[in-house]
C-alpha cells in the first residue's frame, strides 16, 4: 500500500515518478515571509528557540511551493548548546563559540540535554499539526566531525584546521569529544522522531578534505554508531546522511558502512555515477547546483533534466547539492517545482 507521504515511500526503496522534492535551507532569507519573521524575532537564535516562530518558518516554504517535505527550522549548534557551550550569532559573521581542545566543562547530563532540546521538539509538534498527511516532516542534526570542527575552531572560518590539529595531536582526547557528541546527537535525533519527525537527516557539512583514514574514523564511524543507537530505540527510523563533498570512494564507504537509508549528494558528485554505484543500495538525494537555481533559464532546465534522467530507475529525492542561496529568485524555485513535477 502506498504511503501518503511520497518521501517516506522513496526512503523505503520505491521508485516514484516524479520524485519527491524539497530543498536544503528551504526556510530562509530568499523568502520575504522568512525575512519578516526573522526581523520580528530580533535574532536568529530567538527564531530557532521559540517553538511557535520556528514552526511558522518551517511551514512557510511548504505553503508557498507545495514541497513534499518540511524540515524543522533549527540549527546544528543546538547540540553544542546542550553541552553547555555559549554561542552567539553575529549579524553578517555567523556563530561564535569559545574554542575547546578538551571535553572539560562539557555537560554530559542527558536530562539537561533533553531540557535544552525541548524547544525544538515543541516546534516539531506544532509544525506536524500544521502539515497535511501527505507532507513529510524532517528533523536533523549535525554530524560529529562537523560539530567538533565548530567546537575546535570556535565558529566559522578555518574550521577543519583546528579540528585536524586536535585530532592529530591528541587522538584520544578528540575521540572522547566525538563519543560525547555521538551520544548527544543520537538522543537528539530520537527526540525529534518521537516529537513528530517522520525521518531525520545528518549533516556532515565539512566532510571534505579529510584523508581516507581520517574520513573513515571521524565521519563514517561516528555516523555508524549514531544510526545504530537511533535504531536501537526506534528500529523503523529513516535516516538520510549528507557527508558533503566526500570523495566518490568516501561516498561508497559511507553508504556501505553507516546503515543510512539515503545518501544526499553534493553538487560535484556525478549523479549518473551515483545511480549506478549506489542506487541499488540506498535512496539517492540531491544534487542541483544552488547557483544554477539562481541563474534559472536554460541552465536550470538542463541541470534538472540531467538529474532526472540519471535517476529515473532508482529511488530518488530531488534536492540541491547544498543549501539554497539567499539571492535565489522565488520565480526560479517555482520553475524548479514545475520542471521536477513535469519530468524529463
Amino acid at each position: 500500500m502506498q504511503n501518503k507521504k511520497k518521501l517516506l515511500d522513496t526512503l523505503a526503496g520505491k521508485v516514484l515518478v516524479p520524485p519527491p522534492l524539497w530543498m536544503m535551507r528551504q526556510a530562509g532569507r530568499y523568502l520575504p515571509e522568512y525575512r519578516q519573521a526573522r526581523a520580528s524575532a530580533g535574532s536568529f537564535w530567538k527564531l530557532c528557540l521559540t517553538p511557535e516562530l520556528a514552526a511558522e518558518v518551517t511551514l512557510q516554504p511548504v505553503r508557498r511551493f507545495g514541497f513534499d517535505a518540511a524540515i524543522i527550522f533549527s540549527d546544528i549548534l543546538v547540540v553544542p548548546l546542550a553541552l553547555g557551550v555559549a554561542i552567539d550569532f553575529e549579524q553578517g559573521i555567523g556563530p561564535k563559540l569559545s574554542p575547546i581542545t578538551s571535553v572539560a566543562g562539557l555537560k554530559q547530563d542527558t536530562g539537561q540535554w533533553r531540557k535544552s532540546f525541548e524547544p525544538v521538539y515543541q516546534a516539531l509538534r506544532i509544525a506536524r499539526a500544521g502539515l497535511d498527511s501527505s507532507t513529510t516532516l524532517l528533523g536533523f542534526a549535525g554530524g560529529c566531525w562537523t560539530l567538533t570542527s565548530y567546537l575546535a575552531a570556535g565558529g566559522g572560518g578555518d574550521e577543519q584546521r583546528a579540528a585536524k590539529l586536535w585530532a592529530y595531536r591528541d587522538p584520544d582526547g578528540f575521540q572522547e569529544c566525538v563519543d560525547i557528541l555521538t551520544n548527544c546527537v543520537s538522543q537528539h535525533l530520537v527526540g525529534q522522531l518521537r516529537a513528530g519527525a517522520d525521518a531525520v537527516q545528518l549533516f556532515d557539512s565539512w566532510a571534505s578534505g579529510l584523508p581516507q583514514d581520517a574520513f573513515a574514523r571521524w565521519v563514517v564511524e561516528p555516523t555508524k554508531k549514531i544510526v545504530a543507537k537511533v535504531r536501537s530505540e526506534m528500529p523503523e527510523a529513516r535516516i538520510i546522511g549528507f557527508p558533503r563533498a566526500a570523495t566518490l570512494k568516501g561516498y561508497e564507504l559511507y553508504v556501505r558502512e553507516t546503515g543510512v537509508d539515503a545518501i544526499s549528494l553534493d553538487t560535484a558528485a556525478p549523479m549518473d555515477w551515483a545511480a549506478e554505484a549506489l542506487g541499488g543500495r540506498v535512496t539517492l538525494q540531491g544534487n542541483l547546483d544552488p547557483v544554477a537555481l539562481v541563474a534559472g533559464g536554460n541552465a536550470l532546465a538542463e541541470a534538472v533534466d540531467h538529474i532526472l534522467k540519471a535517476t529515473r530507475q532508482v529511488p530518488f529525492i530531488f534536492n540541491l547539492g547544498h543549501g539554497i542561496l539567499p539571492e535565489t529568485p522565488i520565480e526560479h524555485v517555482e520553475e524548479l517545482v514545475r520542471l521536477v513535477r513535469s519530468g524529463p
